[in-house]
């Protein structure tokens, strides 16, 4: 008798088991194939707002960038920032969102953010022909410093 309710209760277990990791499997599946819930871009929406107005209020200019979501990363990286033909583009890795969503948004995006400012100031340096060609990394690490501090 005891056998018979221990193989039950076992049974039970593999089953919820089994439900757990098919429940898994699809939600991961579904993340991968359509677009990012719409919860996580106003997440994305407000934190560039927040970094933007960071930059605004301490700099006195803001400057947009295209924040991109893709599944194109081949590695953990989490976010990588590309400046080609003039353009600044952020990349966001779509495929290690699901799984950090606070840590992309936290920390990944005003990091992603610094260093498009530092991209953005040393082109202007460069146009301006500044005579202090690091200020525009201190003043990148200086917005890291602010957006940390108003976490």
């Amino acid at each position: 008798m005891f056998i018979r309710k221990l193989e039950l209760i076992f049974l039970g277990v593999i089953v919820i088991a089994i439900i757990v990791l098919g429940n898994n499997y699809y939600n991961n599946y579904t993340f991968r194939t359509n677009e990012i819930p719409q919860s996580y871009k106003q997440r994305i929406i407000d934190k560039e707002q927040e970094i933007l107005q960071l930059m605004q209020r301490h700099y006195n200019f803001s400057f947009k960038v295209p924040l991109i979501v893709t599944d194109k990363f081949k590695e953990r990286l989490y976010g990588i920032t590309a400046y080609k033909n003039g353009e600044i583009k952020i990349y966001l890795n779509k495929n290690v969102m699901q799984e950090s969503m606070d840590y992309m948004v936290d920390s990944v995006i005003s990091h992603e953010y610094a260093h498009a400012l530092i991209f953005k100031l040393g082109k202007r340096e460069r146009e301006e022909k500044m005579d202090t060609p690091k200020s525009g990394k201190k003043l990148a690490e200086n917005l890291v410093v602010l957006i940390a501090s108003n976490i």
